[in-house]
């Protein structure tokens, strides 16, 4: 029987830490980000409609 127990060197065992813990943070980011555009989301639509029907009437 092959023993491959501790074979993993404890520099590549940091840096996958550090890789996880990177996208950990880049996720929380871009959830924040996306929450903050939803909440946005609304007015644009309103500033939109408002162009559009001021378009129509030829005020813009």
């Amino acid at each position: 029987m092959i023993d491959t127990s501790g074979s993993i060197e404890v520099e590549t065992l940091l840096k996958v830490v550090l890789a996880l813990l990177a996208v950990w943070l880049v996720l929380s980011i871009v959830g924040r980000v996306v929450n903050w555009l939803q909440a946005l989301l609304p007015i644009l639509l309103l500033g939109t409609i408002i162009l559009i029907v001021l378009w129509l009437l030829d005020i813009v």
